[in-house]
């Protein structure tokens, strides 16, 4: 409830900025449309108008809107805007209004005597009704107000493709480098690791079987036993880094507290979703804990770890806006966060940091990594739900 007031508040107050502005920019659009022309002081004044409600948008409305806009885009959206910024001057004057004549049963008796209490009430109720529809207004009018700019300030849709188009193609490709090195990765853990241990586990047991002391072979068998115990317990190791199965069986939730569980430091644990991640998005998720995990282990120096995972419907992310064509009116996202105390100075671009950026730009998401000096070191990823890949628009 709080952050729908919150919410609905700072639309009110965008939409009496906008009024304001809509002041500003009522002659502007007159002298347009008189001259039929846009000369340059018109057109620098409106780009500079322009300038201000995309500043205004993205305080108030969330709205994040590109610079990159032509001056006759400006100058269109500026004339046609004034309209909009007046309805939303009107839409707030109702709220005033609504509020005034419904709350006047609670002050009208010190400021005049009331003969006729029915009055009041059908005046109040009538002011209740005026209130509830001009609230409703706020939120209309914002939305009206960010359709209007997206579509005259934003990139066209030849644009949006061949941003698209781009993204796509640079994303393939890290895809690619790091499915490349992910496989040397698994190749090199087979080949120092489980080969070795299998090449000295086939050593014992021929030297068990040349020995023909009992109770040297049965100590060489000993040492095999041992030896083909540890192998094992690696290869499961490098078989659970490839993909962990539980994450199928019993979903995100128990595959990050395997990682926890199986991390040699203490880990806090915070998962919060309403519902079940979709399976991609867990995946990525998932990956970004277990590398960033094992980064700390490895190279931090660190005596905790946090980690959480936020899963919203509606957190208004704009990922990647001159990129994204996901499903309107979906905007769900997941953030995943690891924190350690460590001594910081993480490499974003260190092969596994760099890694997982690729994967979730794979998603459209944002990775990102703070880490100064002396730490702590945080790492997130914040995933869209929305994207095609993840969440098709029925």
């Amino acid at each position: 409830m709080r952050d729908v007031v919150v919410r609905w508040s700072r639309q009110a107050l965008g939409l009496a900025l906008g009024t304001l502005t809509a002041v500003a920019e009522l002659p502007l659009a007159v002298l347009l449309a008189l001259t039929g022309a846009a000369p340059r002081p018109l057109r620098a004044r409106a780009v500079r108008l322009a300038g201000v409600e995309r500043r205004r948008l993205g305080r108030f409305h969330g709205v994040r809107l590109s610079g990159a806009y032509e001056d006759a885009r400006a100058v269109q959206y500026v004339a046609a805007r004034w309209p909009l910024g007046l309805l939303g001057g009107v839409v707030l004057g109702c709220v005033l209004i609504g509020a005034a004549y419904s709350t006047f049963v609670l002050y009208g008796w010190a400021i005049t005597d009331i003969e006729h209490l029915w009055a009041v009430a059908l005046t109040g109720l009538a002011g209740l009704l005026l209130l509830f529809l001009s609230v409703q207004g706020v939120h209309a009018v914002a939305a009206l107000e960010e359709r209007l700019a997206r579509r005259l300030l934003g990139p066209s849709h030849q644009d949006e493709l061949e941003r698209r188009i781009a993204h796509l193609a640079a994303s393939r490709a890290g895809v690619m480098d790091a499915v490349h090195d992910e496989r040397r990765r698994i190749e090199r853990d087979l080949h120092d690791g489980v080969q070795q241990r299998l090449v000295a586990l086939g050593m014992l047991l021929g030297r068990a079987r040349r020995s023909r002391d009992p109770e040297r072979a049965a100590e060489l068998l000993l040492q095999a036993h041992e030896e083909s115990r540890r192998a094992l317990a690696e290869l499961r190791e490098v078989a659970w880094r490839v993909y962990p199965t539980v994450l199928d069986e019993a979903g995100l939730r128990a595959a990050l507290e395997s990682v926890a569980e199986r991390c040699p430091l203490p880990v806090a644990l915070h998962y919060r979703a309403e519902r079940e991640v979709p399976k991609q998005v867990a995946t990525a998720a998932y990956f970004v804990v277990s590398e960033a995990v094992t980064n700390v282990v490895k190279h931090a120096g660190a005596t905790r770890i946090e980690i959480r995972l936020d899963a919203r419907p509606g957190t208004g992310l704009d990922v990647r806006p001159d990129v994204r064509l996901g499903c309107e009116g979906k905007d769900e996202t997941v953030t995943v966060t690891v924190t350690d105390d460590g001594s910081g100075g993480a490499d974003p671009s260190g092969g596994g940091l760099a890694g997982l950026a690729t994967r979730v730009a794979a998603l459209d998401g944002r990775f990102t990594v703070a880490s100064p000096p002396g730490g702590p070191t945080t790492v997130t990823a914040v995933l869209p739900v929305s994207h095609p890949a993840v969440l098709p628009c029925e």
